[in-house]
């Protein structure tokens, strides 16, 4: 018993007669009648009932044709879903992102995605600085967005996007602008800071910041989440330095103050990888 025999039931059960059935499907009537004949014979069930004028099903055949109509609409959206994977229009695809550009950059890239790759299914997910590259190159994320230069041989990278270093403050803070920041006021803040990562480039911007203005920072506070560390701030708990790219988040009760300082975003993505919806993504968010 194949697939296309059970076709060749349907087709039959459909319309109950053995000549239409064969001009309809496009093959003789004895090949149809022999398809039949060699499908009871499988089963050991008669399906039709017969004589020289009528066909009709059987109980065994009505009960089998209700069954394989289900069974064959399922196996064709299977199949169809497979052209799409193949195609790299569906499937799943697992980006992991800074926080920082949740509401910057992030509405419009999956915008284009999902325009173009409506029936594609998208996965977003935040990752320590120390489990990145394991998590992309053990296939639990896809893509990966970092703000930090890729020196890994397994993956390929290309910059995407540029940010400024900002301060961030309470609204009622003296400071107002760039202007208002300088060495000695630097020297008078508590600052809520990201966690330092050893090897990170985005720590080592950070850190170059407050060497620019000769001043080693009075951190109390770290936190890997920025949006954490935006709530502090609100409550006056400490200034911060962060992606000017959070101002974004429409946060009350704080201000940004940018600095000519750049922070750079990078797409990272297995260099061995071949799957077709990554493929399709990538000509998407590339500039």
């Amino acid at each position: 018993m194949d697939l296309q025999q059970i076709k060749y039931f349907l087709a039959l059960a459909h319309e109950l007669h053995f000549w239409k059935t064969a001009a309809k499907i496009s093959i003789t009537q004895s090949a149809l009648s022999r398809q039949i004949q060699s499908l009871e014979a499988e089963l050991g069930v008669q399906l039709f009932e017969r004589n020289k004028r009528n066909v009709k099903l059987s109980p065994a055949g009505q009960f089998l044709r209700e069954k394989w109509e289900v069974k064959l609409n399922e196996l064709e959206f299977f199949h169809q879903h497979a052209r799409q994977i193949q195609l790299g229009e569906s499937g799943t695809i697992i980006i992991a992102h800074p926080d920082s550009i949740s509401a910057s950059i992030m509405p419009d890239m999956l915008s284009r995605i999902s325009a173009a790759l409506p029936k594609l299914k998208i996965e977003l997910v935040q990752v320590k600085y120390e489990d990145q590259q394991e998590f992309l190159r053990n296939y639990k994320v896809d893509l990966l967005i970092t703000r930090d230069i890729n020196t890994s041989d397994d993956f390929r990278s290309e910059k995407i996007h540029t940010d400024h270093l900002a301060i961030v403050v309470p609204e009622n803070h003296p400071f107002r602008d760039a202007k208002n920041i300088t060495s000695e006021a630097l020297n008078e803040q508590k600052f809520i800071l990201p966690v330092k990562d050893e090897g990170s480039s985005y720590s080592d911007i950070i850190h170059q910041f407050f060497r620019s203005f000769n001043v080693v920072p009075d951190a109390y506070l770290h936190s890997e989440f920025g949006s954490a560390i935006i709530a502090l701030v609100r409550k006056g708990l400490g200034i911060a330095v962060l992606p000017d790219s959070y101002r974004f988040h429409e946060s009350t009760g704080i201000r940004f103050i940018t600095m000519p300082f750049k922070t750079e975003l990078f797409l990272n993505w297995r260099v061995d990888d071949q799957h077709p919806v990554l493929a399709n993504v990538l000509k998407l968010i590339l500039p």
